[in-house]
């Protein structure tokens, strides 16, 4: 299309400097006309960017004559031919003349090759036709038209000035007083001095007047004073069509301050809008920029294996909950409140809603805070949890290593002595001595096969609770294992050995036998009694550490029956050496079947008697422990028990406040307000049940059944007992500036809370589509029946709910109620105002906006229009159309 305007522009410009033009000796009276008419044919072409000199030369081709009529009209006409010939010429006059006659004009005697011919009459009385057909037909005064109609505008125009008397279009003019007095009446300042005018000084008035339209008016200097003076009756078409243009410059004068009151108002409004849509969208990025950094820092479950480290990151964490989240939590409310502002003004100015950046929309942020919280939440327990786990791995570790300690003192040269061959050279006496010592051994390993599994387990659980050395104890685990096996088949060899020798070799001494199968299991017990006499233990409750001290006194009891078994064991070592002494024996003090002896025995049973005592100190210390933790978790409880509720009651307030409001508005907010007030006066009690929560768990104490409050549900609590107290302010202030920006009368608002809260049956401040259509039918806004009835709700909905959430808020419910008799700018109005202000050009110039806009206004519309691509634009144009819808549209604005 913009390739087709040049080409045809071209067709009206190119050829004109090659046509001659024949000279004319032309009367007074066309004189006047040639003038007047060649001034008014310029003042439009002009805005195409030609202009004529000779009126019956430069529209003998027909170019500029259609370029004229689509300056003067607005429209386009067919394309003109592009030949230079004379038939060409012809045609193009015809296309001319044909769209003239079908604007309702009856051209007479005026024929296309008059035109071509340069026949100056009858090129004047056609464009006298175009005239009186383009910039006269149209003026209507007090149901007077065309030529009436301006002369009864004038009259009434000069009827206050004495000295001007407009009666026809010719002599009135003569003196010039009529002109001045006409540019007087519309813009006093551009003739001040008017009241010194003479009536016998034409010439002075005349220049004056044609001087001062033609600077400050915009209106081409189509008359000489001259021909009017030395004139006896001056032409009346050239006055018409010179005082047709003060009409149609005056008339739009009212216009165009109307328009540039408007116009005004309509960027103030945007302006600020465009504040605040700045203000949101750079909260917006920060916030979640901020989210977007802090979410991976709680994601983050890198181990250092260490309980300093992890103590360390869980202070940081207690930082980030009092000194970097709050102040984030403010500008999420603010978000909202500057979301919910913006879209109530907007409403009211007849703005589309504001749609935020993509992402940046109020539910986009209220996921992100989610997500930020959900994160927070695994963070803490991830926490807590490695807390528990580093503790219980350093107690395996040093568990581990206990038992290891023991197990290899007592596996220590066991493979050697199963590896040796002394029964080969020993009598039958000794070799049921190594027979027996060797069952006393086997009886042993099968003891110590309950420790092996221990280590083993243990070892286990240290691999799966990713233990930072694991290598070193699978290592000695395996070690253990394999000698263990080891141990296993060496037994079994042996064994084998002895039974095979025993078929030769029979003797046995029954003291040292005895001595032996008693000793062995009794020693085995000690070991076992003293390893787990020494056992370290790790408890998190009363009851827990209340059942080791029921088992220690259990085994306690037990310990008189042990008494009686040592002094039994004891007396075979006595009855032996009292039968050496006797009878003076040697080689038989040493017991043949096993290697302990009653000094070991004795030793070890000193050593259980001695633990049994420590052992009461360390559970009764571990029992003082346990009660400091009762202790905290009770001091816990009976805060959180009083916040708790207090937190939830005033929720239940405020949403009680917010749906069955009584009394006014700012009643309502005052409440609110008194209220929020004494929110901010209560978080001292959330400081120091932070404080209790922080001794909890730097205790390590994990459970608290002396209440259903976490901490975690607490502050979730006490957050959203902020964002309820601002959001539900917020609703009620924009209440308050719908109610005033629309007039609505308090009886009425309170008409629609009655019955928007009526259908609200859960008083959760919104309506499912079906209670909003029975609310809608309760208070007389009935829809039709049927599909047309159906998809006018749907219509409904959507601009209730523009985003498709499934519900209707009271505030959005609020909106349409009162948009139904309010009146406010279109897009329409605003561009039919710059229209006026460009003079009924598509385009507009920054002269003319600088010229009746204030001037930061005048720059903001400069700023943001874009250039005029149209063919009948001029350099610096500007396009007002589009700037005016976008305005009232979804833009870049």
């Amino acid at each position: 299309m913009a390739e087709y305007e040049y080409e045809y522009e071209q067709d009206y410009m190119g050829q004109e400097d090659e046509w001659e033009r024949e000279g004319l000796l032309d009367p007074a009276w066309e004189r006047q006309q040639r003038k007047t008419f060649t001034a008014w044919c310029n003042s439009h072409l002009r805005k195409a960017g030609t202009q004529i000199e000779a009126i019956e030369e430069d529209f003998r081709n027909g170019l500029k004559l259609m370029l004229l009529l689509e300056v003067i009209s607005g429209e386009r006409l067919p394309k003109p031919d592009r030949g230079k010939l004379r038939f060409h010429q012809i045609a193009n006059v015809n296309k001319a003349l044909e769209f003239i006659a079908s604007k309702g004009v009856k051209l007479v005697s005026i024929g296309a090759e008059e035109i071509v011919d340069g026949n100056v009459k009858m090129t004047l009385g056609m464009i006298w036709t175009i005239i009186l057909r383009f910039a006269i037909q149209d003026i209507s005064v007090e149901e007077s038209s065309s030529k009436e109609g301006l002369l009864l505008w004038c009259q009434r125009k000069t009827a206050p000035y004495k000295n001007v008397n407009v009666q026809n279009f010719h002599t009135s003019w003569k003196d010039g007083l009529a002109f001045c007095a006409l540019i007087h009446r519309h813009r006093p300042e551009l003739i001040p001095n008017y009241h010194e005018l003479r009536k016998d000084d034409p010439y002075n008035n005349l220049n004056l007047a044609l001087e001062t339209a033609e600077k400050h008016l915009d209106i081409p200097r189509m008359l000489d004073p001259e021909d009017i003076v030395n004139t006896a009756r001056p032409d009346e078409k050239a006055i018409m069509t010179y005082v047709s243009c003060y009409y149609h410059a005056f008339s739009g004068l009212q216009k165009a301050e109307t328009a540039a009151n408007r116009i005004c108002k309509v960027l103030r409004v945007n302006q600020e809008n465009e504040r605040l849509m700045e203000e949101y969208e750079r909260l917006a990025s920060d916030l979640l920029e901020w989210i977007r950094k802090t979410i991976p820092w709680l994601e983050n479950r890198t181990r250092d294996n260490t309980l300093p480290g992890t103590q360390h990151k869980l202070e940081e964490f207690r930082d980030y909950r009092r000194k970097h989240k709050p102040p984030k939590l403010e500008d999420k409310s603010k978000l909202e409140i500057i979301f919910n502002t913006l879209q109530t003004k907007l409403r009211l100015s007849n703005r589309p809603a504001y749609m935020p950046s993509e992402g940046k929309m109020v539910a986009d942020i209220a996921n992100a805070w989610k997500k930020l919280e959900f994160a927070e939440k695994g963070f803490e327990e991830w926490l807590m949890a490695e807390l528990r786990r580093l503790e219980r791995l350093d107690h395996l570790a040093r568990k581990f290593k206990h038992k290891s300690d023991i197990h290899e003192e007592w596996t220590e040269g066991k493979e050697e002595m199963l590896q040796d061959t002394d029964f080969k050279n020993c009598n039958l006496y000794e070799l049921k001595a190594l027979r027996k010592k060797h069952e006393a051994f086997e009886s042993d390993l099968a003891a110590h096969q309950d420790r092996v599994e221990q280590i083993a387990a243990i070892a286990q659980e240290l691999n799966d609770l990713e233990y930072w050395d694991v290598v070193t104890i699978n290592a000695r685990c395996q070690r253990i294992c394999d000698q263990w096996d080891r141990l296993g088949a060496l037994t079994q060899k042996r064994r084998n050995a002895l039974d095979e020798a025993e078929k030769i070799l029979e003797r046995v001494d029954q003291y040292h036998l005895e001595f032996a199968k008693r000793a062995a299991p009794f020693n085995n017990w000690m070991d076992g009694a003293r390893e787990d006499l020494v056992d370290m233990f790790i408890v998190h409750t009363m009851d827990e550490i209340q059942g080791l001290i029921d088992a220690h006194e259990a085994f306690k009891v037990t310990l008189g029956e042990a008494e009686s078994e040592f002094k039994a064991i004891i007396m075979c070592v006595t009855e032996v050496e009292r039968i050496v002494k006797q009878l003076d024996l040697k080689g038989v003090t040493v017991n043949p079947y096993t290697n302990i002896t009653g000094k070991e025995l004795g030793q070890k049973w000193a050593d259980v008697k001695n633990l049994v005592p420590q052992r009461d100190t360390v559970l009764q210390a571990e029992m003082v422990r346990q009660q400091n933790h009762e202790r905290l978790r009770r001091q816990f409880a009976q805060k959180a028990n009083s916040v708790g509720p207090w937190v939830e009651k005033q929720a239940e307030a405020i949403a009680t406040i917010g749906m069955q409001m009584q009394g006014t508005l700012e009643d309502a907010l005052l409440k609110l307000k008194n209220m929020e007030a004494q929110i901010m006066a209560y978080k001292p009690n959330m400081d120091e049940l932070e404080g209790y929560n922080q001794q909890v768990q730097e205790s390590l104490v994990f459970e608290n059944k002396h209440t259903q409050y976490t901490m975690e549900t607490l502050r979730v609590g006490w957050e959203q007992l902020l964002t309820s107290i601002a959001r539900t302010i917020n609703e009620i202030e924009n209440q308050i500036l719908t109610r005033e920006a629309k007039g609505i009368p308090e009886e009425k608002l309170q008409e629609f809370r009655a019955s928007f809260s009526h259908f609200d049956k859960d008083g959760s401040g919104r309506l499912e589509p079906n209670e909003f259509k029975s609310c809608l039918i309760s208070i007389g806004y009935n829809t039709q029946e049927g599909d047309k009835g159906d998809a006018e709700f749907a219509h409904i909905l959507g601009v209730v709910d523009p985003n498709g959430s499934g519900y209707v808020t009271f505030q959005a419910f609020l909106d349409f109620m009162t948009r139904e008799t309010t009146d406010s700018d279109t897009a329409e109005q605003v561009m039919q105002s710059f229209k006026i202000l460009a003079g009924d050009k598509p385009y507009i110039t920054q002269e003319e906006l600088r010229r009746e806009l204030p001037p930061d206004q005048a720059e903001y519309c400069i700023a943001r229009m874009t250039k005029y691509t149209g063919p009948d634009g001029i350099p610096g144009a500007l396009d007002y159309i589009s700037f005016a819808t976008a305005l009232y549209g979804e833009s870049d604005l």
